[in-house]
């Protein structure tokens, strides 16, 4: 049986949750990390493992609120890693998630579509947590 790595978020890194049986892999939340490498290493290694012996379909969702720039080089490292592995019995996506108002997520993903040969989607979203104001009326 193949270990799930799951880590939960904080204030400055993002939940992980990369389980094969269940065929879940998804990093969403903030990372806004110093040392990137140092927390997306073990990430990487469990990675390494799984494409050992990959499921027959893989889609890796991720949902960023926001990444600084080392961050965001190691999630490059991921999607190589990812590439590396292609086969054609072995599919492989990259879902992309951004608030539909977040143009600077939404670039980002976009960027990381264009520097990779695998199949990548970018796809907004309408958080429905938020209010929408314009739905209130006041009687005065």
């Amino acid at each position: 049986m193949f270990e799930p790595i799951i880590i939960e978020k904080t204030e400055k890194t993002p939940e992980v949750i990369f389980d094969k049986e269940n065929n879940i892999f998804q990093i969403s939340g903030r990372s806004i990390i110093e040392n990137a490498h140092e927390f997306y290493h073990p990430i990487k290694l469990w990675l390494q493992e799984y494409l050992k012996n990959p499921n027959s379909k893989t889609e890796l969702v991720l949902n960023y609120e926001y990444l600084n720039s080392s961050s965001s080089l190691q999630l490059m490292k991921i999607i190589f890693l990812l590439e590396d592995f292609l086969t054609a019995d072995k599919k492989i996506k990259v879902i992309w998630l951004y608030e539909k108002n977040d143009e600077m997520t939404k670039e980002r993903g976009e960027e990381l579509m264009n520097s990779s040969n695998i199949d990548f989607e970018v796809k907004g979203f309408i958080d429905e947590s938020e209010e929408d104001y314009e739905d209130f009326s006041f009687d005065i």
